[in-house]
């Protein structure tokens, strides 16, 4: 059972010119106390097919974490388009929100974005070379794929098999889930309990 639950997400000031920072608002709760803190990290997929363009955001750490309600915003910088390869700046990559306790990631939450030209000539006929700053994204806030994955949040108890009594409930969904497609470096086609 999940010490944690992601309540909400929304992302904030979308679409937004590509060379604007990224901002989320994220919700969570906290069911047990935890002693540690928690790793909420921002990755921008720069390429389905090569891993090593992926380009780190952010990366926070919240905590010590008692029982209750917590809601924040994480601000990242948004990828630098010189460690893209010039063919993936254009059209639609992908956007993990991640959380992870004790290096464990237990939830991410994956977005389609739509990077593209605001002017319709510029899209019709793309210059040569792409013009970063006229490229608008539009990150797919309505179809989020969120993933949990089952983690250990109190190790020291792991030789008694035992974890404090939780009042955790089954995460509740809208049936709205939208699935990213599975990339052989991104595990999104994994559901947890």
């Amino acid at each position: 059972m999940s010490a944690v639950n992601l309540t909400n997400v929304t992302v904030l000031d979308n679409p937004a010119p590509f060379p604007s920072p990224f901002q989320f608002e994220i919700s969570y709760e906290c069911l047990t106390p935890l002693k540690d803190d928690l790793e909420w990290k921002l990755i921008y997929v720069g390429s389905a097919e090569d891993e090593t363009y992926d380009q780190l955001l952010e990366s926070v750490l919240v905590g010590p974490v008692n029982v209750g309600n917590y809601r924040f915003v994480l601000q990242a910088n948004p990828p630098d388009p010189s460690k893209i390869r010039e063919e993936d700046i254009i059209g639609v990559t992908v956007l993990l929100l991640t959380c992870s306790y004790l290096g464990q990631e237990f939830v991410r939450v994956g977005y389609y974005v739509n990077n593209d030209y605001e002017d319709e000539q510029l899209r019709e006929e793309p210059p040569p070379k792409v013009l970063i700053d006229k490229v608008q994204r539009n990150i797919l806030s309505d179809k989020p794929r969120v993933t949990k994955f089952p983690i250990n949040f109190y190790p020291e108890n792991t030789e008694a098999a035992e974890e404090p009594p939780a009042n955790d409930q089954p995460a509740k969904t809208d049936g709205n889930e939208e699935q990213l497609p599975a990339s052989p470096h991104h595990a999104l086609d994994k559901e947890g309990p």
